[in-house]
């Protein structure tokens, strides 16, 4: 069985298995009790061998990777958490008892079914000999000649390819940890004075917002999505424009795609290439210089941290070196959960405003702004009101009821795709009504997306573009960032630079320090290079 949806074609079922042709030999010669032991451990392991397809079919279906041995086990409580959200405890409830259930009958069936056939092998002993050795043959024959049907190799050794690849892995990331903890370590602002910090900005309101799911496939990889988005896009620029805001534009590469948030935004604060939880907790738990820690630093700005997403503890969130931290409870709504949304985005716009942006006689603000409507699944969406409206929430119960049945929406994927792309669209239009209706000279704007959606929408084999744009009232700061050759507007072109999300901490302290002291930043890699598997200490250090 293949563990990707995408590969289940008919050709998938007409290989020969290596594996059960050296099984049926062994089993054919060994001693009873030997032959029991053998056939129960070779039943058992094909049991689990299974249920790790299972898991990597969901796992491909959402994050477009094979599932972690080791990682990965803190995902399921995710998981359950975003059932529980979308389709209610109950269901959610369903479902992990009928998975767990599965997950154990699987194995044990297997077993069983392990030993009858060994049986069966051995009472008729002569036949199942002889056509063990012409099947042995048979795939000899075909491996030596390469026979595909399809494109798919009929003398097939896959189940072991899969369990040497999964061993492989856990041998690297365990290696992988070791020198990712020595390369985060190294950091070539760590010892910058606070007044040579991000000298350039103050006196601003820097703002960094991020949209969930906001990925290259909503511009400029599916041509109907892009047509309407582009649209969109435009009229967001040309409201921009006349509200005196100019915006330039490109592509920063996450670490992540489908999902892993968490990934993203650790990779853009810290400077390093955070691809999987290991790699979270260790920088996590550094005293690594993080972007909104260089705002602190400088005691210039006064940090926060806008996070409707955070609905329990969060001890990470210390390392991001933000003053104050609003969750979903501190943000004082009152309205309804748009599906897994705890805040519609305007929401926490309006709640930034009023808890920090409104007070009398305060200190410049960087603020890190999660807008949680795009997160999958998309719908019910809310719309875009008065901001006098906005209030505690209450107006959004209404609304709600007003909005899409999630459920089924996803029956059909091109509705996945529409309100997806809509979603990703009130998301920016919030933004920019924000800025139209509160923005000033003093405000700078960073946006950016933290992964491409999952492969319902993106398609499989998308790259893990995502867009990013700076918005800027002051020219002065647009012109700091000339020579990276970003495009003008909110939506970059097509050869748009492109850069890889860890490198954008270095380079935007360089453009906004000193410009002649400040250090240098690394050159930009290019598409095919970020596409290799580079060595994980020079990447993560790049």
């Amino acid at each position: 069985m293949p563990n990707g949806l995408s590969r289940f074609t008919p050709f998938a079922f007409t290989r020969l298995p290596g594996e059960a042709v050296v099984a049926a030999a062994v089993l054919l010669f060994l001693p009873p009790r030997a032959r029991r032991w053998v056939a129960a451990l070779s039943g058992a392991g094909l049991g689990l061998l299974l249920v790790l397809k299972f898991v990597d079919i969901g796992f491909y279906s959402v994050l477009s990777r094979p599932f972690d041995l080791v990682l990965d086990w803190i995902l399921f409580e995710d998981g359950h958490s975003f059932l529980e959200s979308t389709v209610g405890g109950t269901a959610a409830t369903a479902a992990v008892i009928g998975a767990v259930t599965l997950a154990a009958a699987v194995p044990v069936l297997m077993t069983l079914a392990v030993i009858r056939l060994s049986e069966i092998l051995v009472r008729h002993r002569a036949t199942a000999t002889r056509t063990t050795f012409v099947v042995a043959i048979v795939w000899i024959t075909c491996s030596a000649i390469g026979l595909q049907i399809g494109s798919t190799p009929v003398a097939s050794s896959a189940a072991a390819k899969l369990v040497k690849d999964r061993v492989n892995r856990v041998e690297a990331g365990i290696e992988d940890e070791r020198k990712f903890a020595r390369v985060a370590a190294v950091d070539d602002f760590g010892d910058t004075p606070p007044d040579e910090l991000l000298t350039a900005l103050r006196g601003k309101d820097v703002l960094f917002a991020f949209i969930e799911s906001y990925g290259r496939v909503a511009i400029d990889e599916n041509p109907e999505m892009s047509r309407l988005m582009s649209a969109a896009l435009a009229e967001d620029t040309d409201r921009l424009d006349k509200a005196g805001f100019s915006s330039r534009s490109g592509f920063l590469r996450s670490p992540t795609t489908g999902a892993g948030s968490w990934l993203a935004h650790s990779t853009l604060w810290s400077g390093l290439w955070v691809d999987n939880q290991r790699r979270y907790r260790t920088v996590t738990a550094s005293d690594r210089l993080t972007l909104t820690g260089a705002f602190q630093r400088s005691g210039a700005w006064r940090t926060v941290g806008m996070m409707p997403g955070v609905t329990r503890a969060w001890p990470e969130g210390k390392f991001y070196d933000f003053d104050t931290i609003y969750d979903s409870k501190e943000l004082g709504y009152r309205g309804p959960k748009f599906s897994w949304t705890p805040v519609p985005d305007q929401y926490t716009l309006s709640a930034f405003e009023r808890l920090e942006r409104a007070k009398k006689d305060r200190d410049p603000l960087m603020a890190g702004i999660i807008l949680a409507t795009s997160h999958n699944p998309w719908a019910p969406i809310p719309r875009m009101i008065g901001w006098d409206e906005v209030g505690n929430g209450s107006v959004y119960h209404a609304m709600k009821e007003e909005g899409k049945d999630p459920e089924e929406v996803w029956k059909d994927p091109e509705q996945v795709r529409t309100e997806y792309r809509r979603a990703v669209e009130y998301s920016m239009d919030s933004l920019v009504s924000y800025l139209e209706e509160y923005g000033d000279e003093d405000t700078v704007l960073v946006v950016l997306g933290d992964h491409q959606p999952v492969p319902t929408v993106a398609g499989d084999g998308a790259s893990r573009d995502v867009p990013i744009s700076i918005v800027a009232h002051d020219e002065a700061v647009l012109d700091r960032i000339s020579d990276w050759e970003w495009d003008e507007g909110l939506k970059p072109g097509p050869d748009a630079p492109v850069w890889r999300m860890d490198t954008f901490r270095d380079r935007f302290l360089t453009a906004y320090g000193p410009e002649a002291e400040a250090p240098s930043a690394s050159e930009p890699e290019s598409d095919a290079d970020a596409d290799k598997k580079t060595d994980p200490d020079k990447a993560a250090k790049r």
